[in-house]
């Protein structure tokens, strides 16, 4: 039932998503819960932000921030597209990305699976976010702004590993950076837990599942010597 606005029920609603998910299509499930539909309505439901949460955002790159980013060797990527939303991991074995100003940065678009999913939405949506991590930090960073692709030569150039370059690089302009509450990765323990990768499917498995004739252990089985050389 909705009490105010809010679901209540004998147990929490998230323990009852899973089973009526897989017998019922979303639209029907969302039907019967009670659905945010305003700003004023969802501000209701929290405490104003502190101050520090707001104050700490900044408008370009500062010096700790320019710390952290260049000691992050992993991102997650978001962009926006007449289809929809992306998020896209990228990284490197240094930096993930170049400063270029305060205002800029530069990440190479480095090989992958050529579905080019967030590289369209930039050209045709420049907002981006960018969200960096460090391992054993549980704070991470996050850039929004603006992006577009270039194919200059001399840009391109800054990148060169081992004679190959990346297609594009993609250009950011920073909006606003500032770094995220801990607690997530707090409760996820993510730095501190053990190796949990036999839980869950493989690649192979994955691809077998929409394709019951590919052999998918032999693909996990040699995915690490086929990338190895394709990485840059």
């Amino acid at each position: 039932m909705d009490i105010g606005g809010v679901h209540t029920c004998d147990r929490p609603l998230w323990r009852d998503i899973k089973t009526v998910c897989l017998f019922q299509p979303i639209i029907v499930f969302r039907k019967q819960m009670a659905v945010v539909r305003d700003i004023s309505t969802l501000e209701a439901l929290y405490e104003a932000p502190l101050s520090r949460a707001l104050d700490k955002v900044a408008e370009e790159i500062t010096p700790c921030y320019r710390r952290w980013i260049e000691a992050s060797r992993f991102l997650v990527l978001s962009t926006v597209g007449p289809e929809g939303t992306d998020a896209s991991p990228r990284g490197h074995d240094g930096a993930v990305v170049v400063i270029a100003d305060s205002k800029t940065l530069l990440l190479p678009d480095w090989r992958g699976n050529n579905r080019l999913d967030s590289l369209r939405n930039i050209v045709r949506d420049g907002r981006v976010s960018l969200l960096f991590m460090v391992p054993g930090c549980n704070n991470v960073v996050r850039v929004n702004g603006q992006a577009f692709l270039t194919t200059d030569a001399n840009i391109i150039k800054r990148f060169a590993e081992g004679g190959r370059n990346p297609k594009t690089v993609i250009v950011a302009s920073v909006k606003d950076v500032y770094f995220q509450c801990a607690k997530a990765l707090m409760r996820s323990n993510l730095w501190n837990a053990d190796d949990e990768s036999n839980r869950v499917p493989t690649a192979g498995q994955f691809i077998k599942e929409q394709d019951a004739a590919f052999d998918g252990a032999a693909y996990d089985a040699n995915y690490a010597d086929y990338a190895k050389d394709k990485m840059w």
